[in-house]
Protein backbone atom coordinates (compact mmCIF):
# COMPACT_ATOMS: atom_id res chain seq x y z
CA UNK A 1 0.00 0.00 0.00
CA UNK A 2 1.55 3.27 -1.17
CA UNK A 3 -0.14 6.04 0.80
CA UNK A 4 -1.83 5.65 4.15
CA UNK A 5 -4.65 8.19 4.15
CA UNK A 6 -8.38 7.64 4.40
CA UNK A 7 -8.86 5.94 1.04
CA UNK A 8 -5.88 3.63 1.64
CA UNK A 9 -7.34 2.64 4.99
CA UNK A 10 -10.65 1.85 3.30
CA UNK A 11 -8.97 -0.40 0.73
CA UNK A 12 -6.87 -2.05 3.44
CA UNK A 13 -10.01 -2.87 5.42
CA UNK A 14 -11.68 -4.42 2.37
CA UNK A 15 -8.58 -6.40 1.45
CA UNK A 16 -8.32 -7.67 5.04
CA UNK A 17 -11.77 -9.22 4.62
CA UNK A 18 -10.50 -11.42 1.76
CA UNK A 19 -9.03 -14.69 3.03
CA UNK A 20 -6.72 -14.97 0.02
CA UNK A 21 -5.02 -11.57 0.43
CA UNK A 22 -2.16 -10.50 2.67
CA UNK A 23 -1.09 -6.86 2.98
CA UNK A 24 2.68 -7.16 3.18
CA UNK A 25 3.76 -3.55 3.60
CA UNK A 26 2.84 0.13 3.81
CA UNK A 27 4.75 3.28 2.92
CA UNK A 28 3.78 6.94 3.17
CA UNK A 29 5.66 10.25 3.14
CA UNK A 30 4.09 10.89 6.55
CA UNK A 31 5.64 8.20 8.79
CA UNK A 32 2.92 8.55 11.44
CA UNK A 33 0.21 7.76 8.90
CA UNK A 34 2.07 4.68 7.69
CA UNK A 35 2.62 3.50 11.24
CA UNK A 36 -1.07 3.88 12.07
CA UNK A 37 -2.24 1.94 9.02
CA UNK A 38 0.41 -0.75 9.49
CA UNK A 39 -0.71 -1.25 13.09
CA UNK A 40 -4.35 -1.56 12.01
CA UNK A 41 -3.48 -4.00 9.22
CA UNK A 42 -0.85 -5.99 11.12
CA UNK A 43 1.87 -5.32 8.59
CA UNK A 44 5.23 -3.57 8.28
CA UNK A 45 6.21 0.01 7.47
CA UNK A 46 8.81 0.68 4.78
CA UNK A 47 10.77 3.86 4.13
CA UNK A 48 9.68 4.19 0.51
CA UNK A 49 8.25 2.22 -2.39
CA UNK A 50 11.62 0.87 -3.54
CA UNK A 51 12.33 -0.49 -0.07
CA UNK A 52 8.86 -2.02 0.11
CA UNK A 53 9.23 -3.76 -3.26
CA UNK A 54 12.71 -5.04 -2.49
CA UNK A 55 11.66 -6.42 0.90
CA UNK A 56 8.32 -7.97 0.01
CA UNK A 57 8.19 -8.75 -3.77
CA UNK A 58 4.41 -8.14 -3.82
CA UNK A 59 2.05 -9.59 -6.41
CA UNK A 60 0.38 -6.18 -6.76
CA UNK A 61 0.44 -2.68 -5.30
CA UNK A 62 -2.21 -0.11 -4.40
CA UNK A 63 -1.27 3.51 -5.15
CA UNK A 64 -3.35 5.77 -2.90
CA UNK A 65 -1.32 8.97 -2.85
CA UNK A 66 -2.86 12.42 -3.54
CA UNK A 67 -3.25 13.58 -7.15
CA UNK A 68 -0.20 15.85 -7.08
CA UNK A 69 2.04 12.93 -6.03
CA UNK A 70 1.21 10.76 -9.03
CA UNK A 71 3.94 9.73 -11.43
CA UNK A 72 6.96 8.33 -9.62
CA UNK A 73 5.18 5.39 -7.91
CA UNK A 74 3.51 4.32 -11.14
CA UNK A 75 6.74 4.67 -13.14
CA UNK A 76 8.56 2.37 -10.74
CA UNK A 77 5.80 -0.23 -10.88
CA UNK A 78 5.65 -0.10 -14.68
CA UNK A 79 9.43 -0.50 -14.90
CA UNK A 80 9.28 -3.56 -12.63
CA UNK A 81 6.19 -5.00 -14.32
CA UNK A 82 4.08 -5.09 -11.14
CA UNK A 83 0.28 -4.87 -11.51
CA UNK A 84 -1.21 -1.94 -9.64
CA UNK A 85 -4.49 -0.38 -8.55
CA UNK A 86 -4.46 3.42 -8.53
CA UNK A 87 -7.07 5.62 -6.93
CA UNK A 88 -8.90 8.33 -8.86
CA UNK A 89 -8.17 10.87 -10.10
CA UNK A 90 -5.14 9.88 -12.15
CA UNK A 91 -3.47 13.19 -11.36
CA UNK A 92 -4.05 16.89 -10.79
CA UNK A 93 -3.63 17.41 -14.54
CA UNK A 94 -3.62 15.26 -17.64
CA UNK A 95 0.03 15.35 -18.78
CA UNK A 96 1.49 12.79 -16.35
CA UNK A 97 -1.54 10.54 -16.79
CA UNK A 98 -1.05 10.54 -20.58
CA UNK A 99 2.61 9.60 -20.14
CA UNK A 100 1.73 6.78 -17.73
CA UNK A 101 -1.11 5.55 -19.92
CA UNK A 102 1.24 5.17 -22.88
CA UNK A 103 3.83 3.35 -20.78
CA UNK A 104 1.24 0.97 -19.32
CA UNK A 105 -0.09 0.16 -22.79
CA UNK A 106 3.42 -0.46 -24.11
CA UNK A 107 4.15 -2.81 -21.20
CA UNK A 108 0.75 -4.55 -21.37
CA UNK A 109 0.48 -4.22 -17.60
CA UNK A 110 -2.58 -5.20 -15.57
CA UNK A 111 -4.06 -2.13 -13.86
CA UNK A 112 -7.25 -1.06 -12.14
CA UNK A 113 -8.54 2.27 -10.88
CA UNK A 114 -10.85 3.51 -8.15
CA UNK A 115 -13.93 4.20 -10.29
CA UNK A 116 -16.02 1.90 -8.13
CA UNK A 117 -19.36 3.24 -9.40
CA UNK A 118 -18.90 0.91 -12.38
CA UNK A 119 -19.70 -1.92 -9.92
CA UNK A 120 -22.73 -0.10 -8.48
CA UNK A 121 -25.91 -2.21 -8.72
CA UNK A 122 -27.84 0.79 -10.02
CA UNK A 123 -25.32 1.44 -12.78
CA UNK A 124 -25.44 -2.20 -13.84
CA UNK A 125 -29.25 -2.14 -13.94
CA UNK A 126 -29.22 1.17 -15.84
CA UNK A 127 -26.83 -0.32 -18.39
CA UNK A 128 -29.33 -3.11 -19.05
CA UNK A 129 -32.29 -0.74 -19.33
CA UNK A 130 -30.46 1.57 -21.72
CA UNK A 131 -29.22 -1.17 -24.05
CA UNK A 132 -32.10 -0.53 -26.47
CA UNK A 133 -32.87 3.07 -25.46
CA UNK A 134 -29.81 5.30 -25.83
CA UNK A 135 -29.39 8.24 -23.49
CA UNK A 136 -30.12 11.61 -25.08
CA UNK A 137 -29.57 13.82 -22.01
CA UNK A 138 -27.44 13.30 -18.89
CA UNK A 139 -27.63 15.69 -15.92
CA UNK A 140 -25.22 15.27 -12.99
CA UNK A 141 -24.78 17.09 -9.68
CA UNK A 142 -22.11 16.73 -6.98
CA UNK A 143 -23.18 18.94 -4.07
CA UNK A 144 -20.81 18.54 -1.15
CA UNK A 145 -18.48 19.98 1.46
CA UNK A 146 -14.73 20.62 1.36
CA UNK A 147 -12.93 17.35 2.19
CA UNK A 148 -10.72 17.38 5.31
CA UNK A 149 -7.34 17.39 3.52
CA UNK A 150 -5.38 20.59 2.93
CA UNK A 151 -4.16 19.68 -0.57
CA UNK A 152 -7.73 19.51 -1.92
CA UNK A 153 -8.07 23.30 -1.77
CA UNK A 154 -5.31 23.95 -4.30
CA UNK A 155 -5.78 23.54 -8.04
CA UNK A 156 -2.23 22.36 -8.70
CA UNK A 157 -2.54 19.66 -6.03
CA UNK A 158 -6.07 18.31 -6.48
CA UNK A 159 -7.14 19.56 -9.90
CA UNK A 160 -10.33 21.01 -8.41
CA UNK A 161 -13.68 19.52 -7.48
CA UNK A 162 -14.63 18.14 -10.89
CA UNK A 163 -11.25 16.44 -11.35
CA UNK A 164 -11.07 15.04 -7.82
CA UNK A 165 -14.69 14.42 -6.77
CA UNK A 166 -17.30 14.74 -9.49
CA UNK A 167 -15.14 12.63 -11.78
CA UNK A 168 -17.13 9.64 -10.47
CA UNK A 169 -20.25 11.01 -12.17
CA UNK A 170 -18.34 11.76 -15.36
CA UNK A 171 -17.13 8.17 -15.39
CA UNK A 172 -20.69 6.86 -15.13
CA UNK A 173 -21.69 9.16 -17.99
CA UNK A 174 -18.93 7.80 -20.19
CA UNK A 175 -19.87 4.26 -19.19
CA UNK A 176 -23.57 4.67 -19.97
CA UNK A 177 -23.62 7.37 -22.65
CA UNK A 178 -20.29 7.22 -24.45
CA UNK A 179 -17.20 9.33 -24.96
CA UNK A 180 -17.34 13.12 -24.73
CA UNK A 181 -16.03 15.20 -27.62
CA UNK A 182 -16.57 18.80 -26.47
CA UNK A 183 -17.07 20.68 -23.17
CA UNK A 184 -17.74 24.20 -21.98
CA UNK A 185 -17.43 24.99 -18.27
CA UNK A 186 -17.62 27.99 -15.97
CA UNK A 187 -16.51 28.24 -12.38
CA UNK A 188 -16.27 30.78 -9.60
CA UNK A 189 -15.02 31.16 -6.08
CA UNK A 190 -15.27 33.78 -3.41
CA UNK A 191 -13.19 34.31 -0.27
CA UNK A 192 -14.23 32.06 2.62
CA UNK A 193 -12.91 32.68 6.11
CA UNK A 194 -12.57 28.96 6.79
CA UNK A 195 -10.39 28.44 3.69
CA UNK A 196 -8.35 31.61 3.19
CA UNK A 197 -5.72 30.01 0.93
CA UNK A 198 -8.05 28.08 -1.38
CA UNK A 199 -7.76 28.67 -5.11
CA UNK A 200 -10.18 26.02 -6.45
CA UNK A 201 -13.65 26.97 -7.64
CA UNK A 202 -16.33 26.44 -5.01
CA UNK A 203 -19.09 26.40 -7.66
CA UNK A 204 -18.94 25.18 -11.24
CA UNK A 205 -21.19 24.13 -14.09
CA UNK A 206 -20.36 22.45 -17.37
CA UNK A 207 -22.08 21.32 -20.53
CA UNK A 208 -20.83 18.57 -22.80
CA UNK A 209 -21.55 16.97 -26.14
CA UNK A 210 -21.11 13.23 -26.51
CA UNK A 211 -19.81 11.57 -29.66
CA UNK A 212 -23.14 9.84 -30.23
CA UNK A 213 -25.07 13.12 -30.25
CA UNK A 214 -26.31 13.18 -26.64
CA UNK A 215 -25.75 16.25 -24.49
CA UNK A 216 -25.08 16.57 -20.77
CA UNK A 217 -24.42 18.88 -17.88
CA UNK A 218 -22.59 18.68 -14.58
CA UNK A 219 -22.92 21.04 -11.60
CA UNK A 220 -20.68 20.94 -8.55
CA UNK A 221 -20.21 22.85 -5.32
CA UNK A 222 -18.19 22.48 -2.13
CA UNK A 223 -20.06 25.22 -0.23
CA UNK A 224 -22.14 22.94 1.97
CA UNK A 225 -21.55 21.84 5.57
CA UNK A 226 -22.12 18.20 4.61
CA UNK A 227 -22.62 16.13 1.50
CA UNK A 228 -26.06 16.75 0.06
CA UNK A 229 -26.15 14.72 -3.12
CA UNK A 230 -24.09 12.97 -5.75
CA UNK A 231 -26.54 12.00 -8.44
CA UNK A 232 -27.15 11.54 -12.13
CA UNK A 233 -30.34 11.75 -14.19
CA UNK A 234 -30.44 9.99 -17.54
CA UNK A 235 -33.14 10.66 -20.12
CA UNK A 236 -33.95 8.29 -22.97
CA UNK A 237 -37.00 7.99 -25.20
CA UNK A 238 -39.89 7.29 -22.81
CA UNK A 239 -37.68 6.74 -19.75
CA UNK A 240 -35.94 8.70 -17.00
CA UNK A 241 -33.44 7.16 -14.60
CA UNK A 242 -32.43 8.78 -11.30
CA UNK A 243 -29.18 7.34 -10.00
CA UNK A 244 -27.60 8.13 -6.64
CA UNK A 245 -25.16 6.36 -4.34
CA UNK A 246 -28.05 4.64 -2.54
CA UNK A 247 -30.84 4.18 -5.09
CA UNK A 248 -31.92 3.83 -8.69
CA UNK A 249 -35.39 5.12 -9.56
CA UNK A 250 -36.78 4.17 -12.96
CA UNK A 251 -39.56 6.33 -14.44
CA UNK A 252 -41.32 4.94 -17.51
CA UNK A 253 -44.82 4.39 -18.88
CA UNK A 254 -45.62 2.08 -15.96
CA UNK A 255 -44.76 4.71 -13.33
CA UNK A 256 -41.81 4.84 -10.95
CA UNK A 257 -39.89 1.84 -9.62
CA UNK A 258 -37.28 2.32 -6.91
CA UNK A 259 -34.32 0.03 -6.24
CA UNK A 260 -32.34 0.49 -3.01
CA UNK A 261 -28.57 0.18 -3.35
CA UNK A 262 -25.92 -0.83 -0.82
CA UNK A 263 -23.36 1.98 -1.28
CA UNK A 264 -20.50 -0.12 0.10
CA UNK A 265 -20.98 -3.14 -2.16
CA UNK A 266 -19.33 -1.49 -5.16
CA UNK A 267 -16.30 -0.55 -3.04
CA UNK A 268 -15.82 -4.20 -2.18
CA UNK A 269 -16.38 -5.41 -5.73
CA UNK A 270 -13.80 -3.11 -7.29
CA UNK A 271 -11.12 -4.56 -5.00
CA UNK A 272 -12.30 -8.14 -5.46
CA UNK A 273 -12.22 -7.78 -9.25
CA UNK A 274 -8.63 -6.54 -9.16
CA UNK A 275 -7.50 -9.30 -6.81
CA UNK A 276 -9.17 -11.93 -8.99
CA UNK A 277 -7.47 -10.54 -12.09
CA UNK A 278 -4.06 -10.55 -10.38
CA UNK A 279 -4.64 -14.18 -9.41
CA UNK A 280 -5.65 -15.06 -12.97
CA UNK A 281 -9.28 -15.76 -12.15
CA UNK A 282 -10.88 -14.01 -15.12
CA UNK A 283 -10.81 -10.27 -15.62
CA UNK A 284 -13.74 -8.16 -14.45
CA UNK A 285 -11.64 -4.99 -14.11
CA UNK A 286 -14.08 -2.44 -15.55
CA UNK A 287 -11.89 0.66 -15.35
CA UNK A 288 -8.27 -0.21 -16.16
CA UNK A 289 -5.94 2.75 -16.57
CA UNK A 290 -6.76 3.33 -20.25
CA UNK A 291 -10.50 3.49 -19.51
CA UNK A 292 -10.00 5.79 -16.52
CA UNK A 293 -7.81 8.02 -18.67
CA UNK A 294 -10.76 8.73 -20.98
CA UNK A 295 -12.72 10.02 -18.00
CA UNK A 296 -9.74 11.96 -16.67
CA UNK A 297 -9.31 13.71 -20.02
CA UNK A 298 -12.89 15.00 -19.83
CA UNK A 299 -12.52 16.20 -16.23
CA UNK A 300 -9.26 18.01 -17.05
CA UNK A 301 -10.82 19.53 -20.17
CA UNK A 302 -13.60 20.93 -17.98
CA UNK A 303 -11.03 22.37 -15.59
CA UNK A 304 -9.16 24.03 -18.49
CA UNK A 305 -12.40 25.36 -19.95
CA UNK A 306 -13.49 26.91 -16.65
CA UNK A 307 -10.06 28.46 -16.07
CA UNK A 308 -9.75 29.95 -19.57
CA UNK A 309 -13.40 30.79 -20.21
CA UNK A 310 -13.45 28.98 -23.55
CA UNK A 311 -14.91 25.81 -24.98
CA UNK A 312 -12.52 22.86 -25.17
CA UNK A 313 -12.43 19.80 -27.41
CA UNK A 314 -11.55 16.58 -25.64
CA UNK A 315 -8.57 15.28 -27.57
CA UNK A 316 -6.68 11.99 -27.53
CA UNK A 317 -2.94 12.18 -28.22
CA UNK A 318 -1.91 10.72 -31.57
Amino acid sequence: MVGAGGVARRHAAVLASFEDVELVGVTDLIPEAATTLAAEAGTAVHADLAALLDATAPDAVYVCVPPFARGDPERMLIERGIPFFVEKPLGAGVEVAEELGAAIAARGLLTATGYHWRYHDGVQRARELLADAPVRLAVGAWLDKVPPVAWWLHRDRSGGQVVEQATHLLDVMLDLVGDVEHVHAVGARQPRDAFPDADVDDVSAATMRFEGGAVGSLAATSLLPAKHRASLELFADGMRLELSETALVVHDADGATSHDIDPDAAKRRVDRAFVDAVQGHGNDVRAPYEVALRTHRVACAMARSAAAGVSVDVTVPA
